[in-house]
């Protein structure tokens, strides 16, 4: 047919009783040679390839790669520190749900929501799919306890120790601003969440419980609209202490059956700030522009 197969000399041959990897490291490349004595040193610090890392050795192996330059610390996969709010306006029906993180685009995978059918936050060790499962159950009509619980039973944990169940944090709110939140025991200090009228505040790696109290204290005192509320919320949770980690991105989303603007909108807002050192004030000044927007409506 034409085709002609030919194949390249090894130079030098490969030594068929090695790896491809034992022939990179063991050549007289100098570059090579300091990351295969960096590359045993971690095999002698966190165990030997092959073998199943834990939490605590998975932390020595990142806190060596950062001291020979390769990582910084704050780019590995932390249990994602967050501080968030659900809440509920019955006088409108607007469901909600809003963050802040020192993470970048937070509200990515935090925030979900559907109109009709309620909000949910999921964080900590997140499992992201906490928040289409939570509005799938909530449409079925299962209330948000049923729903939190029915959540737990049937995640199989699939990271164990890596990224553990138990470290998992949601809050579920349905259409009527009925909410049940669950903070798991390994999730990471100081974590926890306080549930009031018409609202749930969570968070995990925060200052201590003044955040998540002053959280629903705020939202419950404000007066306004349902953003002005979570804003309200999020600036006493920063204020309080906030994330120990400082600050990067928060979102909010606000849903209301044809509350958006222009035609078949369920969407009252939906907005994210993905990277801001000051996330909260730039989220004032996008939630004081779709006010001046409602306004015109």
């Amino acid at each position: 047919k034409g085709v002609r197969v030919e194949y390249l000399q090894q130079d030098p041959p490969m030594d068929p009783a090695k790896t491809i990897a034992e022939i990179i490291f063991d050549n007289d490349n100098p570059t090579l040679g300091l990351l295969s004595e960096d590359e045993r040193g971690l095999e002698e610090m966190v165990g030997l390839p092959g073998e199943e890392l834990n939490v605590g050795q998975v932390a020595g192996y990142l806190e060596i790669l950062e001291e020979i330059g390769w990582v910084e610390l704050e780019e590995r996969s932390d249990p994602v520190a967050t501080f968030s709010i659900v809440g509920f306006d019955p006088i409108t029906g607007e469901a909600a749900v809003a963050v802040q993180s020192r993470v970048f685009s937070v509200g990515n995978g935090v925030i979900w929501g559907e109109a009709g059918v309620g909000v949910v936050a999921t964080q900590a060790w997140v499992d992201v799919s906490y928040g289409p499962q939570g509005l799938a159950l909530l449409r079925e009509g299962l209330s948000p306890q049923e729903v939190v619980d029915r959540i737990l039973a049937d995640d199989p944990d699939p990271w164990g120790e890596r990224w553990p169940k138990g470290g998992r944090q949601f809050s579920v709110m349905d259409s009527q601003g009925r909410v049940a939140t669950h903070t798991g025991p390994l999730a990471s200090d100081w974590a926890g969440h306080r549930i009031g009228e018409y609202c749930s505040a969570q968070g995990n790696i925060l200052a201590g419980p003044e955040v998540v109290d002053g959280m629903v204290e705020a939202f419950e005192n404000t007066e306004g609209h349902l953003s002005y509320r979570l804003l309200a919320a999020l600036e006493a949770g920063q204020a309080a202490g906030g994330d120990t980690r400082g600050m990067q991105s928060a979102a909010m989303l606000i849903v209301k059956e044809d509350g958006g603007v222009w035609l078949n909108n369920d969407v009252v807002l939906r907005l994210q700030v993905e990277d801001d050192p000051e996330p909260i004030a730039e989220l004032r000044r996008l939630v004081d522009m779709a006010a001046r927007q409602r306004e015109r409506r």
